[in-house]
């Protein structure tokens, strides 16, 4: 699946957030868990991408990392 753009995953936390807020009036911790509930498994495979960014670009073996994933792009293009 492709991920949505940054803006428009603001915009989805946002009414989210507004959602929970309207739903739990004078409640804000009810508010937040409601909101966090849909937030953490919706984030949970970004984090998952970006902590793999974070490895391939500073992980021990990073130079060979970029290295192949720039020869597969390539290779796909041919």
């Amino acid at each position: 699946m492709r991920e949505p753009a940054p803006h428009f995953v603001a915009v989805l936390d946002g009414a989210q957030l507004g959602r929970a807020i309207a739903d739990h009036p004078g409640d804000t911790e009810s508010a937040l868990t409601a909101y966090e509930q849909e937030l953490f498994p919706r984030s949970e495979e970004s984090a998952a991408d970006s902590a793999a960014g974070l490895e391939l670009m500073f992980g021990d073996n990073a130079l060979q990392g970029v290295y192949d994933q720039f020869v597969s792009h390539s290779q796909a293009d041919n």
